[in-house]
Protein backbone atom coordinates (compact mmCIF):
# COMPACT_ATOMS: atom_id res chain seq x y z
CA UNK A 1 0.00 0.00 0.00
CA UNK A 2 1.12 3.05 -0.90
CA UNK A 3 0.77 6.67 1.13
CA UNK A 4 0.56 9.85 -0.26
CA UNK A 5 2.14 12.89 0.25
CA UNK A 6 -1.43 15.21 1.11
CA UNK A 7 0.87 18.40 2.20
CA UNK A 8 4.62 19.65 1.50
CA UNK A 9 6.17 22.59 2.14
CA UNK A 10 9.31 24.61 2.08
CA UNK A 11 10.63 25.99 5.14
CA UNK A 12 13.67 28.94 4.27
CA UNK A 13 14.59 29.86 7.41
CA UNK A 14 14.04 29.73 11.65
CA UNK A 15 11.80 33.32 12.62
CA UNK A 16 10.45 34.76 15.58
CA UNK A 17 7.06 33.03 16.38
CA UNK A 18 4.07 35.51 14.88
CA UNK A 19 2.38 37.56 17.84
CA UNK A 20 -1.00 36.67 15.88
CA UNK A 21 -0.39 32.90 17.02
CA UNK A 22 -1.56 33.20 20.48
CA UNK A 23 -5.21 33.68 19.74
CA UNK A 24 -5.07 30.09 18.81
CA UNK A 25 -3.36 28.14 21.27
CA UNK A 26 -4.92 26.49 24.13
CA UNK A 27 -4.38 26.49 27.54
CA UNK A 28 -0.96 25.15 28.80
CA UNK A 29 0.11 25.18 24.84
CA UNK A 30 2.94 27.39 24.12
CA UNK A 31 4.84 28.50 21.15
CA UNK A 32 8.61 27.07 21.08
CA UNK A 33 9.95 28.05 17.07
CA UNK A 34 9.03 29.13 14.22
CA UNK A 35 10.04 28.87 10.35
CA UNK A 36 8.79 30.54 7.49
CA UNK A 37 8.41 29.60 4.00
CA UNK A 38 8.08 32.37 0.81
CA UNK A 39 4.53 33.70 2.46
CA UNK A 40 3.97 31.28 5.09
CA UNK A 41 5.03 30.36 8.58
CA UNK A 42 5.25 27.11 10.65
CA UNK A 43 5.30 27.00 14.39
CA UNK A 44 5.81 24.20 16.95
CA UNK A 45 3.67 24.82 19.75
CA UNK A 46 4.37 22.01 23.01
CA UNK A 47 1.13 20.59 21.87
CA UNK A 48 1.25 20.73 17.65
CA UNK A 49 2.85 21.91 14.27
CA UNK A 50 0.84 24.75 12.94
CA UNK A 51 0.93 25.87 9.72
CA UNK A 52 -0.42 28.93 8.91
CA UNK A 53 -1.11 29.20 5.28
CA UNK A 54 -1.30 33.07 3.23
CA UNK A 55 -3.60 33.00 0.41
CA UNK A 56 -4.49 35.27 -2.38
CA UNK A 57 -3.04 38.34 -3.47
CA UNK A 58 -3.41 40.53 -0.68
CA UNK A 59 -2.87 37.38 1.90
CA UNK A 60 -6.01 38.41 3.69
CA UNK A 61 -6.88 34.90 3.33
CA UNK A 62 -5.37 32.22 5.69
CA UNK A 63 -5.86 28.82 6.02
CA UNK A 64 -4.28 27.32 9.39
CA UNK A 65 -3.21 23.31 9.49
CA UNK A 66 -3.12 22.11 12.77
CA UNK A 67 -1.00 18.90 13.09
CA UNK A 68 -1.08 17.55 16.70
CA UNK A 69 2.12 15.40 17.73
CA UNK A 70 -0.01 12.38 18.91
CA UNK A 71 -1.47 11.84 15.24
CA UNK A 72 2.35 11.57 14.06
CA UNK A 73 2.99 8.08 13.86
CA UNK A 74 6.60 7.96 12.51
CA UNK A 75 9.17 10.39 11.10
CA UNK A 76 12.59 10.60 9.43
CA UNK A 77 14.83 12.92 8.70
CA UNK A 78 17.43 13.47 5.92
CA UNK A 79 20.41 15.83 5.84
CA UNK A 80 21.64 18.04 2.52
CA UNK A 81 24.19 16.15 0.80
CA UNK A 82 26.84 17.35 -1.69
CA UNK A 83 23.81 17.47 -4.76
CA UNK A 84 20.91 17.91 -3.06
CA UNK A 85 21.30 21.02 -0.81
CA UNK A 86 17.87 20.64 1.23
CA UNK A 87 16.89 18.72 4.13
CA UNK A 88 14.31 17.00 4.38
CA UNK A 89 11.52 15.51 7.05
CA UNK A 90 8.64 13.41 6.31
CA UNK A 91 5.78 12.83 8.76
CA UNK A 92 3.63 9.70 8.58
CA UNK A 93 0.14 10.66 9.98
CA UNK A 94 -2.88 8.01 9.66
CA UNK A 95 -4.22 10.05 6.52
CA UNK A 96 -0.95 9.70 4.61
CA UNK A 97 2.49 11.95 4.56
CA UNK A 98 3.58 15.13 5.29
CA UNK A 99 6.87 16.29 3.51
CA UNK A 100 8.53 19.00 4.75
CA UNK A 101 11.56 20.27 2.57
CA UNK A 102 14.43 22.27 4.84
CA UNK A 103 16.58 25.39 2.65
CA UNK A 104 20.11 25.41 3.05
CA UNK A 105 20.40 26.82 6.80
CA UNK A 106 18.13 25.25 8.65
CA UNK A 107 19.26 22.73 11.39
CA UNK A 108 17.94 19.65 10.57
CA UNK A 109 19.20 17.95 13.70
CA UNK A 110 17.44 20.84 15.57
CA UNK A 111 14.04 20.37 13.94
CA UNK A 112 14.27 16.34 14.63
CA UNK A 113 14.93 17.23 17.93
CA UNK A 114 12.05 19.21 18.30
CA UNK A 115 9.46 16.58 16.91
CA UNK A 116 11.35 14.16 19.32
CA UNK A 117 10.80 16.23 22.41
CA UNK A 118 7.03 16.74 21.45
CA UNK A 119 6.06 13.41 20.14
CA UNK A 120 7.90 10.82 22.51
CA UNK A 121 6.31 12.70 25.79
Amino acid sequence: MEIKNILEWTLISECSIPQDVSKILISEETAIAAYKTFRDVAIFTNKRLIIKDIQGLTGTKVEVYSLPYSSILMWSTENAGLVDFNSEVELWTRMGTIKVKLKKGIDVRKFDTLLSNFILK
